[in-house]
Parts: C-alpha cells; structure tokens; sequence
C-alpha cells in the first residue's frame, strides 16, 4: 500500500476543515533552512524553539545530546513536537561532528549563530548559495569548539544595547523571522518536495487520529 493510499484512507477520520488546514500548513513548510540545538539543557529555551520552528515553517530540527539530553516542556511547546521533524543525535560520546557530516551530506551549508571575525549580520546571510542549517548553543558555553572549527559561515543578530547576546530561543526565532520571510519573497525553491508532503502529512495524521495504527492494520487486511 502506498502512502498516499494509507493518506486517502486515514483522512477520512478527521475533518474535511482539518484537512485543509493541514494542506494550507504544509505548504508553506520548509526544509531549505534547517535548525541545529547543540547541548541545551534548558527546557524552557527549548520548548520555545520548537515553537519558533512551527510558527515560522521549519519542519526540521536537529538536536545534539552530548552531555545533556533534549527535554522540552509541554506547556511552552504547546504540542509543537507533534508538527515537526525531529531528529536526536545522540548515540555517540560527542556527536557533534556527526551530525554536521550529516547534514553537509544533505547539501546542508553549516551556519554558526555567533560572532566572530568572519561573520556577517543576519540581513547579510546570503541565502542564494543553498540549504542552511543553523547551529545554536546553550547558553553560557554557547557553540562548540567542533561546531566553530567546522562551520561554513558566521552570522551575527546586530546588538544595539550593553547587554552582549539575547538567549537562544530569542536568538533563534529572530534568525527564523528573517530569514523565512526573505525565503518566501525570493526565486529561491524552498517547498517541499511532493513525497516530503506525503510523507509529513502520513505523521500529522497518525499523531491526531486515535488509534490510527489499528485502523491502518484493518485497512491493510
């Protein structure tokens, strides 16, 4: 059975509005920026930037668990998990390295969210040059040295006041508006592709439909 097929058959368990509204969302869904988590261990900036990634569009987010394990919390997330692609890397002693060898695999250009003497502002980032995946740290120790070693390219959230930095889930939501806006008025290919549609619109309907896997194993009977 394909997977549109298991699709027709499962959105008959919701309504026709929910369904519209899934197609709207998903539409808009991008993978062309991608964003990293290296390390966080505070659950509220966490939480907050599943958020962030829902409401602006990025389905996908990468969370590295070196010394600290990825634990959101439901009431500042608000369920965000549930829309999103997440991906845990954490089967190494540092998996740092891994993940960027993953995503640079995937054509991913690795963007390190720090100053440094080679950054450029987020207005700056050229977005022309392909997929971006965003790297933030936590917050004291910020980015790793692995991360800053093996960046692509810097970029910086232009600082007016005395305080040095915002905290990463303002910082990281900041980056999104930007840069998802400027995606959506450009040339640039940024939806999704149709079997990636497919295939997220196969997870939202199994996350909202109560017993969504018996009625599949019925169906495929």
């Amino acid at each position: 059975m394909s997977i549109k097929q298991k699709n027709e058959h499962l959105k008959q368990f919701i309504t026709e509005n929910r369904f519209k509204t899934f197609t709207k969302v998903l539409n808009q869904r991008t993978r062309y920026v991608s964003l990293v988590l290296e390390d966080i261990f505070q659950p509220h900036n966490a939480s907050a930037v599943l958020r962030s990634c829902d409401c602006f569009g990025v389905q996908d987010i990468h969370m590295i668990e070196n010394s600290n394990e990825f634990n959101p919390n439901p009431e500042i997330a608000l369920g965000s998990s549930k829309w999103l692609s997440t991906y845990r890397h954490n089967s190494l002693n540092n998996n740092t390295l891994s993940t960027i060898s993953y995503l640079k695999e995937r054509n991913y250009r690795i963007i390190a969210t720090t100053p440094h003497t080679n950054d450029c502002t987020l207005e700056n980032l050229n977005l022309n040059k392909g997929k971006i995946a965003l790297f933030f740290g936590s917050e004291l120790p910020g980015l790793s040295d692995i991360v800053m070693q093996n960046a692509d390219e810097f970029v910086k959230i232009p600082m007016q006041g005395f305080t040095e930095s915002f905290n990463i889930s303002v910082s990281a939501a900041i980056c999104l508006y930007d840069i998802t806006n400027r995606l959506r008025k450009s040339e640039i290919k940024w939806e999704l592709e149709d079997f990636e549609k497919d295939e997220i619109i196969f997870n939202w309907l199994i996350n909202s439909i109560k017993d969504s896997k018996s009625i599949l194993e019925r169906f495929s009977s």
